[in-house]
């Protein structure tokens, strides 16, 4: 039983390959995991806490990166969804000189904006202790 449910957005950040600079002028970029909602999974399994992650990717090589990623770290994914729908959503993500960071964000829709009502696992959320909902996925 987890202790703390993360549900919402699990996406693949693209950062630059150096720091200090905007989207623009980025030489390169490498993948990463990103979503709050997964790192906070991912963050409180490394502390000891069961955590579970709920929420859709889509099934291609990114949604199951994230899927496998997630897994290695200790969180439950047994309510992480697949769809064939739509993709992996896809952020770049850069920290600027000033340090402001810009963002880039490519789900026209992803597949988390396709995770629905009926896909949430009230159970267990109601047997957890701590909610962690990421509220990204519900903007269009």
């Amino acid at each position: 039983m987890a202790a703390a449910i993360c549900l919402g957005e699990l996406l693949i950040d693209f950062v630059p390959t150096v720091t200090g600079t905007g989207l623009t002028d980025a030489p390169a970029f490498v993948k990463a995991p990103g979503g709050a909602p997964g790192n906070v999974a991912v963050g409180l399994a490394r502390l000891g806490v069961a955590s579970a992650f709920m929420g859709q990717v889509g099934d291609d090589a990114f949604g199951h990166f994230l899927a496998d990623t997630l897994a290695e770290n200790g969180v439950d994914i047994h309510s992480l969804r697949f769809s064939g729908a739509a993709r992996t959503a896809l952020a770049f993500v850069s920290l600027q000189a000033d340090g402001e960071r810009e963002f880039m964000f490519y789900r026209h829709p992803s597949a988390d904006m396709l995770f629905d009502a009926p896909a949430v696992d009230t159970a267990a959320i109601r047997r957890a202790r701590l909610l962690h909902f990421g509220s990204i996925s519900l903007i269009g």
